[in-house]
């Protein structure tokens, strides 16, 4: 408890600070710092991946970077039920309709679990032909396959803690996600090497020990998720009574959800695109290739994190109809991130061979070429970072109003109208920098896009809580005490 009340003084709580009244910048900072740490905790995973299986062997790295693609491909089939889920829970939470959001949240776990049973099931028949198509080859495919089984097996847990995540956030407890992510990053790092390399009493499972960890420390959390919002002591609450299928229900978070699956998948799909134009390559350029995207997803941490609590802040303010506090907190956030993260941007820019040969065993062959092509996938993208700040603001601030179309058409744009043409034709005219030209356009193209479009105004219109929600007669007394 004394570490608990630390961390609470640290990043404080969500009944600490009002997202509704008084400043911007603070409640800001103390929701988004926690989803920072729990954003780094969730990389740590697929860095722990990184690292050992570097150490393990360049085809299994060459791997790695073609099952990550596949396995985000599948989330983000299912992501627009967390996203719909987040937005009703913060705008209901803004509104003061406490019943109506534990509805929200009780209907969104239990759809989550059945997409993502759908989605697992689909992906594991599917995982062979789909890696084949994207060029693996006959060293890697067989690899890829055997980490993509046991991913699309466990895609229940992955999902299903990724939406205990979004539901508490929507709420506005961020603590509580990141203390959770923790012991699960904990657990799955030390479990990495034992299963991979066969250490102690353990076979050496290779790939798919990385894998097995993975979905292991997984599940465990997603049980710990679930006992905290059911017990409804810290955070939205859930209710077995709430959870049976509502369809009615199901159509509204279709209707919210599914063009932020739309924004996902489409990311997701342009990865994959990108990794066909990469498999054109030798196996030392797709490793290249899967460290530079690990090394964004760490470097990208705080926009993602704040995008989510501006995301969370312009729900709840909408939820309150306060819109014009919404749009300042997302310049705050868009101009803080393009600072922070162009520095950064330098950082990496000035240093990239060291970073990127932390994730490359000296021992192993092509790791000197695999570190240099993977530094200057790095430089190219690098002074390009403070423009994925601003995008992330305001797409965020998009999704928190409910208009997920608009942040989706932003990002469909950026990646399929931009992106991967230049990466098509520049790879065929100067080989792989092509590539990597094709993310520092397209960055910056994505946020020009992005700020034009929120100064529209046209995000102003929705308002969630006024459609209601049906929760039925049986909770008519628990309304009545709500209210």
């Amino acid at each position: 408890m004394d570490v608990r009340r630390r961390l609470d003084s640290l990043f404080k709580g969500p009944d600490e600070f009002d997202l509704t009244s008084g400043g911007i910048g603070k409640p800001l900072f103390f929701l988004s710092m926690p989803i920072v740490v729990t954003n780094l905790f969730q990389t740590a995973y697929n860095l722990a991946d990184t690292f050992w299986l570097g150490q393990y062997s360049t085809d299994a790295l060459a791997a790695i970077s073609f099952a990550f693609p596949m396995a985000f491909l599948l989330i983000s089939l299912g992501m627009g039920t967390s996203v719909a889920g987040s937005v009703l829970v913060a705008q209901y939470t803004g509104a003061g309709k406490t019943a109506e959001a534990e509805y929200a949240a009780s209907q969104t776990m239990t759809f989550a679990v059945i997409a993502s049973v759908l989605l697992g099931g689909i992906g594991y028949f599917l995982i062979e032909q789909f890696l084949g198509i994207m060029g693996a080859s006959d060293d890697v495919l067989p690899l890829a396959t055997d980490y993509m089984e046991v991913i699309s097996l466990g895609l229940l847990f992955m999902f299903g803690f990724a939406v205990f995540i979004a539901l508490m956030r929507g709420y506005g407890d961020t603590i509580t996600p990141m203390l959770v992510m923790f012991g699960s990053v904990v657990l799955n790092i030390v479990i990495d090497p034992f299963l991979i390399f066969g250490w102690g009493p353990f076979p050496e499972l290779g790939i798919q020990g990385a894998a097995i960890a993975t979905v292991f420390s997984r599940g465990l959390a997603l049980v710990v998720g679930l006992a905290i919002m059911f017990r409804g002591a810290r955070g939205v609450q859930i209710n077995l009574r709430d959870m049976a299928p509502e369809l009615d229900y199901l159509r509204r978070l279709v209707r919210i959800g599914l063009p932020a699956s739309i924004e996902g998948t489409g990311r997701a799909v342009s990865m994959n695109l990108l990794l066909f134009i990469v498999a054109l390559f030798p196996d030392a350029v797709v490793a290249a290739y899967g460290i530079g995207t690990r090394m964004f997803s760490v470097v990208f941490l705080p926009a993602i994190a704040v995008a989510r609590g501006v995301e969370t802040m312009t729900g709840q303010n909408m939820g309150a109809g306060k819109p014009e506090r919404a749009e300042r907190a997302a310049g705050l956030a868009a101009k803080v991130l393009f600072g922070v993260l162009t520095v950064a941007g330098i950082v990496v820019f000035l240093f990239p061979e060291p970073l990127a040969s932390v994730f490359v065993g000296s021992g192993q062959e092509n790791a000197d070429r695999v570190v240099t092509v993977a530094s200057q996938f790095l430089r190219y993208v690098a002074l390009t970072f403070g423009f994925i700040g601003i995008m992330r603001a305001y797409t965020g601030s998009f999704r928190g109003a409910g208009k997920t179309l608009t942040a989706a058409a932003i990002s469909v744009v950026m990646l399929a109208v931009v992106r991967f043409p230049i990466a098509w034709i520049g790879a065929e005219a100067i080989g792989e920098r092509g590539i990597w030209l094709s993310f520092a356009i397209s960055n910056v193209v994505g946020a020009v896009i992005a700020y034009a479009w929120y100064r529209r105004g046209t995000w102003r219109d929705e308002d969630l809580t006024e459609e209601g929600v049906d929760i039925g007669d049986a909770n008519a007394d628990h309304l009545a005490t709500d209210d």
